[in-house]
């Protein structure tokens, strides 16, 4: 048994899903649904991929995005994540500054060369 939920057709990044009965994969649908999640995620992380490669970036936002991105993937925390509430908000200041210097830095090209390299590893035809 198998039942539909809709996108937002409004939304680009909006998925149609087919809900199954626990027992039934549908692995082609699940592929979809992944490629279309791993586009979504990927894309961001792409474009900051390409600012650091870009050498008009300026160094200290290439520095101050290494070490954001290293901060959000090392596991040891200054506040670590176990302490209700505040236990994030170390990783949320690390994520607003990179989500800033990447909104600041990121250039047309940039976003462009990322869509291609998202394009090549995430296709839509598929």
């Amino acid at each position: 048994m198998t039942q539909s939920v809709n996108a937002d057709p409004g939304n680009p990044d909006s998925v149609d899903a087919e809900v199954l009965e626990s027992s039934v994969v549908d692995e082609a649908l699940l592929l979809r649904l992944l490629r279309r999640a791993g586009r979504a995620v990927a894309l961001p992380a792409l474009e900051c991929f390409e600012m650091l490669l870009d050498p008009d970036t300026p160094t200290s936002a290439k520095v101050t995005v290494l070490a954001a991105l290293t901060y959000l993937l090392m596991p040891l925390d200054l506040i670590p994540d176990f302490i209700p509430v505040v236990g994030f908000s170390d990783d949320l200041v690390a994520l607003t500054a990179l989500l800033g210097i990447c909104g600041r830095h990121r250039t047309e090209a940039i976003r462009a060369r990322a869509q291609r390299r998202l394009d090549r590893w995430f296709p839509l035809g598929r």
